[in-house]
């Protein structure tokens, strides 16, 4: 239905300062944080009270307190002002350009494999971004190390605080070198990976635990014993090509090597494990433009 919206020209005079107020603790020290001075700042209070009709503080020479209506009004006014605030903050990041210092974690062979064209063709687009990229395997402390955004791979992310978004899929790969196979044979099953000699990634909760679908889609669970042990998948790869052991990898990782015949994938009846790729940052307020455009350009070019 149908109705006609009434406006109050002045509903949020004094709104900000009362909040401002109620966080500081005192006149005193919100007159520092504003620049008002207190007697400015008590008049506003008092017209806020007789605008709404109700006495919302207690105050004496030394302490301020909250009356109940007090309290309710503060807790709304609150998130008002906290919302006008990310607003005010979300419009002029949509007005800056983006330039400075991207500062990025991502793992050595995703970086080298995927990220490295659209890297190339982002700093085309941004001449203003300068990119500070960081390859390396282990797993980093984005706040502490100051990236702004990490890329991660996994089968499930860590619950945290942190902001994540899927960008990529990619299966899970078992693979063996031809003169692995032809020294030590192939397994027919996941569990007779007990019997073979295995290169692991060390990054892993646990490594030597290899997850697998059986044909009948249960679940398996199966502890190799692993004879390398490495942070690097190019190590992994090095290693399994030497027929040194049979390996397990996401499929980004790999380049030309099964299709050159110098590995072979094992297992492929078997359905594959998903390994998610995902945009890792802190938080979505307050995004810096250089942020919000790196995410949005990977998004759109790995879609």
């Amino acid at each position: 239905m149908d109705y006609e919206r009434t406006y109050d020209s002045g509903l949020f005079d004094g709104v900000a300062l009362f909040v401002i107020l109620i966080d500081q603790g005192s006149f005193t020290k919100t007159a520092l944080v504003t620049g008002h001075s207190t007697s400015h700042i008590s008049k506003q209070l008092n017209k806020l009270e007789a605008r709404v009709g109700i006495r919302l503080l207690n105050r004496t020479t030394r302490n301020l307190s909250l009356t109940a209506e007090g309290e309710a009004f503060y807790l709304r006014c609150q998130k008002i002002v906290d919302e006008t605030q990310q607003a005010t903050g979300a419009l002029l990041g949509l007005q800056d350009e983006p330039m400075g210092t991207l500062k990025i974690s991502c793992p050595v062979s995703l970086g080298l494999s995927t990220l490295r064209p659209l890297i190339s063709d982002f700093m085309t687009e941004y001449p203003k971004i300068y990119i500070e990229l960081e390859l390396n395997d282990r797993k980093v402390d984005i706040i502490s190390e100051g990236f702004d955004l990490a890329i991660r791979a996994s089968r499930k992310l860590d619950d945290s605080s942190l902001v994540s978004r899927r960008i990529l899929k990619s299966n899970s790969m078992v693979i063996a070198s031809p003169s692995y196979i032809k020294k030590f044979g192939a397994p027919n099953h996941p569990r007779e990976l007990i019997e073979h000699k295995t290169i692991s990634y060390s990054n892993l909760k646990q490594p030597n635990v290899w997850e697998f679908i059986d044909l009948d889609g249960s679940q398996i669970s199966v502890k190799v014993d692993s004879h390398i042990l490495t942070n690097s998948a190019e190590m992994e790869i090095a290693m399994c090509i030497d027929g040194k052991g049979i390996t397990q990898m996401p499929s980004f990782n790999l380049g030309q090597e099964i299709q050159q015949g110098q590995l072979v994938e094992l297992f492929k009846e078997y359905k594959k494990q998903q390994i998610e790729v995902h945009l890792v940052y802190p938080s979505r307020k307050y995004m810096p433009s250089k942020v919000r455009c790196f995410i949005d350009y990977v998004v759109n070019n790995l879609a």
